[in-house]
């Protein structure tokens, strides 16, 4: 990857976070919404610090295992934000939609990503 892309990952990364802080400020103040949000809030703003961990990897397969907890947290944090689309936890329900098609696309991104250093390193 050239620095611009990094850059870029990294910015979409850190709009990622904000988005999901945001929208955890959102749900309700129960037992429910509570658990939900602590949890989104783990998973949804760990990608960021990861991916810089990724950044300073030692070795291509360093790399590669720090792109795959970031890939975990991302597919952690999709579920979560099923799970308030379900219940509902948000009104309107439409309004999770926009974060779940983000998900969704970084997924696809760590996913080519991590796919393309494995097939440089065979």
């Amino acid at each position: 990857m050239n620095d611009d892309r990094k850059y870029d990952l990294e910015e979409r990364l850190l709009e990622y976070a904000a988005m999901i802080i945001r929208l955890v400020d959102r749900l309700p103040k129960t037992r429910a919404g509570n658990h939900v949000a602590g949890q989104l809030l783990r998973s949804g703003t760990s990608p960021l610090p990861n991916h810089g961990e990724a950044q300073a990897a030692e070795s291509a397969r360093d790399f590669v295992h720090k792109f795959k907890v970031c890939l975990k947290e991302l597919r952690e944090s999709k579920r979560w934000l099923r799970l308030i689309k379900r219940v509902p936890l948000i009104e309107p329900v439409s309004s999770i939609d926009s974060p779940i098609h983000e998900t969704e696309e970084l997924i696809k991104i760590f996913v080519s990503s991590i796919k393309t250093v494995q097939r440089r390193e065979e």
